[in-house]
């Protein structure tokens, strides 16, 4: 039986995959795995723009309440916005309803502890146990002992402030273009930017519940890109659904990517001597050009494997004070225990300001090798299969070694989607896209697969 939770929390399609029942389980088995023996206690419920967010937020609240805790409903707000306010609050717990950047039709849960830090394997399993067990274990509080749900109106505005004061300076005389996805950031995102002394221009920020990532967003920057450019802008954000991670543009319309990111931010913080251990912590998909140049700089890089929670384990671990995803991901750990695309868009606008450079010249300093991925869709009971076929194991060897060291090759199974992921990085970019795709017939041909863009 498949593990409940992936990489980031429990996720599928609603209400049937993800339905109200199982959301029910969760909620009442998270609140007893969290609630650290406390009665009655408080965990804070967000969500996102999706449709189906207000039906299983009900069902993950009627979880909570049956076993005595108390399911406090902050509406709408990032998924960061969930740790930091699970600190602020002082919190037993709290979840997030969102499937990130897939698509409308899916969704998701992923709890934080009240430190504001992602559920442990451990924690994790624990819940699991009970969501597929009876509930027997579950207490039943009756009377004036069941939970109760309280609002929290001050909920957004705290989340803003705490962002705001996050800004070194102002951001006068800077044009700002946002892509919100029609997501969680489209009622906070120019509010945030303007109070700040920004010039602000904001698209995809018009959720109806069914366009949230929609052809929008960090995973398609491309309106941003024309945005910034038709408007003259000097930087444009663009935030996925739930606001965890950032993809940047600079004032030409380039892509800057959390790679690039992580780097202009490491070098900031090295000459300001907040770079605990000079060092950066990346992912196996991370760039070449980035470790070379971070290298080069005398920054030290830690790798971890694909996922933000890895990359945040490793950090508390070692005692290091940014990592991130090459996805845009970026964990800035004396700010906040998650990433947070608003926070990360601040960070790297106080980059700009405070070395006197645009944005396209600090990216320039961050290399980038051609690098490609191809994802193909291969039902979630046949990736470990596909994994470790030997066929396509063989096949992999040979494409590293017509690289050499010029290159690597990357296959890893999604932990969020049904997909697995091949990604090349080389000298030439279109040799490296055909060895891709070569690899990616074989699970086309063996696992009944489909390349998806």
């Amino acid at each position: 039986m498949a593990r409940l939770f992936g990489t980031d929390g429990v996720r599928g399609i609603a209400n049937a995959e993800l339905d109200p029942a199982l959301a029910f389980r969760i909620g009442a088995a998270g609140a007893f795995v969290l609630a650290n023996e406390v009665h009655s206690p408080r965990i804070l419920i967000g969500r996102d723009t999706r449709l189906s967010g207000p039906m299983l937020s009900a069902a993950l609240t009627a979880g909570i309440c049956s076993v005595g805790g108390n399911a406090v409903d902050v509406g709408v707000l990032p998924t960061p916005a969930m740790a930091y306010l699970a600190r602020l609050y002082e919190a037993d717990a709290a979840v997030m309803i969102s499937a990130s950047h897939n698509p409308m039709e899916y969704n998701g849960i992923k709890w934080f502890d009240g430190n504001g830090f992602k559920l442990s394997d451990a924690l994790e399993d624990r819940i699991e146990q009970l969501v597929r067990g009876d509930g027997a274990q579950l207490p039943r509080p009756t009377g004036r002992d069941v939970g109760t749900v309280i609002s929290a109106p001050r909920a957004r505005q705290d989340y803003c402030d705490y962002l705001a004061g996050k800004s070194a300076g102002r951001f006068e005389g800077l044009k700002v273009v946002l892509d919100c996805a029609n997501g969680a950031t489209s009622a906070i995102g120019r509010e945030v930017f303007e109070r700040l002394g920004a010039t602000v221009i904001a698209t995809f920020c018009w959720p109806d519940g069914m366009n949230i990532n929609d052809e929008c967003g960090a995973l398609h920057p491309e309106r941003l890109q024309q945005l910034v450019v038709a408007n003259g802008a000097d930087i444009g954000f663009a935030f996925d659904g739930d606001a965890d991670r950032l993809i940047s543009c600079d004032e030409h319309g380039n892509i800057v990517d959390g790679d690039q990111a992580m780097g202009i931010l490491a070098l900031s913080m090295q000459k300001k001597g907040t770079l605990a251990k000079d060092t950066l912590v990346i992912t196996v998909m991370s760039n070449l050009g980035l470790k070379k140049r971070m290298e080069q700089a005398g920054i030290r890089v830690a790798e971890t494997k694909v996922g933000d929670r890895y990359v945040l384990e490793h950090m508390l671990e070692h005692g290091y004070s940014i990592g991130g995803e090459q996805s845009g991901h970026i964990i800035l750990l004396a700010h906040n225990t998650t990433g947070d695309g608003m926070l990360s868009a601040i960070a790297l606008l106080n980059a700009v300001a405070e070395s006197g450079r645009r944005l396209s010249e600090l990216a320039a300093d961050i290399p980038q090798y051609p690098q490609v991925l191809v994802n193909v869709a291969v039902k979630n009971e046949r990736k470990a299969a596909a994994m470790e076929d030997g066929a396509l194991l063989a096949a992999k060897a040979e494409v590293e070694a017509q690289l050499g060291g010029n290159g690597r090759v990357l296959v890893r199974a999604s932990g969020t989607e049904p997909l697995i992921r091949i990604m090349l990085e080389g000298q030439d970019e279109k040799q490296i896209l055909e060895l891709a795709l070569s690899l990616a017939h074989i699970l086309v041909e063996r696992y009944d697969g489909k390349i998806r863009a």
